[in-house]
Order: C-alpha cells, then structure tokens, then sequence
C-alpha cells in the first residue's frame, strides 16, 4: 500500500515537472488520502478501535514526594 501512496506522488511530482498542473493537483490529493487511509489501517485494533493506548501522556501516579 505505501508502494501505491509513493507512486502517487512520482506521479504527482512528474505532473508537475511537465507543466500539467490539474492531474499533478488531483494525484497530489489522492496520495494525501492514500496516506490518511494507509495510517489509519495501520493503527486499527480491534481491541482498543483507534484510541493507542500505548500513547497515553497522563500519569496517574501524582505529584513526586521528596
């Protein structure tokens, strides 16, 4: 899959070295959905839906104590 968002965007910048501003727009945007898409698959769980609980920032734990 990534394969496939890299090759939108060769497609995308080739587009553009050529002049064609439309398709090199339109491939652009695909490849940027293509990407949402892809990470959006790729962080997916079944057990925990798209929460990353792995990621979580807050501490439980309080204040240090010296």
């Amino acid at each position: 899959m990534m394969a496939v968002v890299f090759a939108t965007m060769s497609l995308a910048l080739i587009c553009v070295w050529l002049g064609w501003r439309r398709p090199s727009i339109a491939l652009f945007a695909s490849s940027l959905a293509l990407a949402v898409g892809l990470f959006l698959f790729e962080i997916y769980s079944p057990e925990y839906g798209f929460r990353m609980p792995w990621l979580q920032t807050e501490s439980n734990a309080g204040p240090a104590r010296s």
